[in-house]
């Protein structure tokens, strides 16, 4: 009787105190993190690493069996596992039916090699987004890591270790082309010399194969587009960067021919990146219930939104402001 009252106990101050620091955030509150995924998803690699099987989505890779390499990140996590029971493998979505909306032709594959947005900023610079190269996804990886440890307060010391764990899941999103793509931006001032400086990133899964087996709370569906791991530049932010980069990914999906039905998460302590979404048609679909405390994760909203048909003339003005443009 005394050990379950103290078990009670110790979870009801576990959600006072889980409450008092949501409202402290909410309050000031920083618009960094948009719709950052990683949030709950890596949480589990740092805290409870008992499942040397999944990877950093908490899925395992969908790669076909003859391309599949020993995953690095596996075998990190395998070696600081603390649990000797093993849990059943993630099934993965290589087998996933045809259907229709599914980017599997070589067209999609070009149309993604091709695909650039370049846009004049309000407050002066040019963005450049376009899908990341191999030689770019360390300092990929490090934008996301320095987002996920401001958002999630998490110690300078796992900076390092975060930033490796992010970089071998970006290579394994990356392997999954073209239903998975993996947008960058990089940001130049007007007539400033030197190279431009990377600014953004975000990911979108095109379909189900693209999709992640155990995705964040409340769950999309497999065979819609998802955005998720946007993440901006802290010196770079109130630029409308997020926005531009929205918006990019919007005009990748409406090209590479997916369904039209876009979702995405964002953290209900996030106003700024909430009253973003909901200013570009987004809505709430669900609201991950107050329980998700108790692992240690921050409530999330999962919005949707149908984009608009297609438009040939839109690809054309698209093109030739890239064209008219360069970074």
């Amino acid at each position: 009787m005394h050990l379950k009252t103290t078990i009670f106990s110790f979870l009801f101050l576990s959600l006072i105190i889980i409450n008092n620091k949501n409202r402290k955030d909410s309050m000031a509150c920083p618009p960094s993190t948009l719709s950052l995924s990683l949030d709950s998803t890596l949480q589990p690699c740092l805290f409870a690493p008992s499942a040397p099987s999944t990877t950093l989505a908490g899925t395992t890779t969908s790669l076909p069996p003859e391309k599949r390499q020993p995953s690095i990140f596996r075998s990190l996590l395998g070696r600081f596992s603390s649990s000797s029971a093993t849990q059943p493998t993630a099934s993965s979505r290589t087998d996933a039916p045809d259907q229709p909306g599914a980017v599997i032709n070589d067209e999609a594959v070009q149309v993604l090699r091709d695909f650039r947005v370049i846009v004049e900023l309000d407050r002066g610079g040019v963005l450049e987004i376009r899908p990341v190269e191999p030689g770019e996804m360390e300092a990929t990886g490090t934008l996301l890591a320095e987002t996920f440890s401001e958002s999630r307060l998490v110690p300078v010391r796992y900076a390092h270790l975060i930033a490796f764990l992010v970089k071998q899941y970006l290579e394994e999103r990356r392997a999954l082309e073209p239903h998975v793509a993996v947008l960058i931006g990089f940001y130049k001032e007007s007539d400033a010399e030197g190279p431009a400086q990377l600014a953004c990133t975000a990911e979108i899964s095109f379909d189900a194969r693209g999709a992640n087996v155990a995705p964040p709370t409340p769950h999309p569906p497999p065979d819609c587009p998802y955005i998720c791991n946007m993440a901006v530049r802290k010196s770079l932010r109130r630029r409308r960067i997020g926005w531009h980069l929205l918006e990019a990914c919007e005009e990748l999906i409406t090209r590479m021919k997916a369904k039209r039905e876009v979702y995405l998460h964002c953290r209900v302590v996030d106003k700024g990146p909430f009253d973003m979404y909901r200013k570009a048609g987004y809505e709430v679909s669900k609201t991950d219930s107050y329980f998700i405390w108790l692992s240690l994760q921050r409530r999330k909203h999962l919005m949707w939104k149908k984009l608009p048909p297609p438009s040939d003339d839109d690809a054309v003005n698209k093109t030739s402001a890239c064209d008219d443009h360069p970074i």
